[in-house]
């Protein structure tokens, strides 16, 4: 598993060749393991970063919608599917994922105020929501 946070932020700069194919090597792996395995979460994590690093966003999103059924419960997971629809603009989705993951006990403000992969959600009208019941719940865990 790649830490508490499982699928690790999505590194946005611009891949050499070499780093292109190394990522298109791991994702065949990866995409293989899990076609045998479907419910082998560590490398479904595995494999949503190496698609978002390689900028298959909508992958990703398979991925991570995969993850979260498999995990439901999980906060750190239903972050990371609330980054990938952020990523692919689905921002009601991204709200009411973000919401869950709240509801299932996600408490890292910061990275939800800072995660690059929100940047465009967080200009959406539905962030000031979210924002106010975070607000509530740090007030609630001083």
């Amino acid at each position: 598993m790649i830490g508490p946070a499982t699928m690790t932020r999505r590194s946005h700069h611009q891949l050499s060749p070499r780093e292109a194919r190394d990522l298109d090597v791991q994702i065949n792996f990866l995409a293989g393991l899990t076609r045998r395995d479907p419910a082998y979460v560590e490398a479904l994590q595995l494999l949503g970063d190496a698609y978002s690093r390689r900028g298959r966003f909508q992958e990703t999103l398979r991925v991570a919608q995969q993850v979260a059924r498999l995990r439901p419960e999980d906060p750190h997971v239903l972050f990371n599917l609330a980054c990938s629809q952020a990523l692919m603009g689905h921002f009601e989705a991204t709200c009411d994922t973000l919401h869950r993951a709240l509801d299932a006990g996600f408490r890292d403000f910061r990275r939800l105020a800072r995660d690059p992969d929100l940047a465009a959600f967080r200009k959406h009208p539905l962030y000031r929501r979210l924002r106010q019941r975070v607000k509530t719940l740090r007030a609630q865990t001083a």
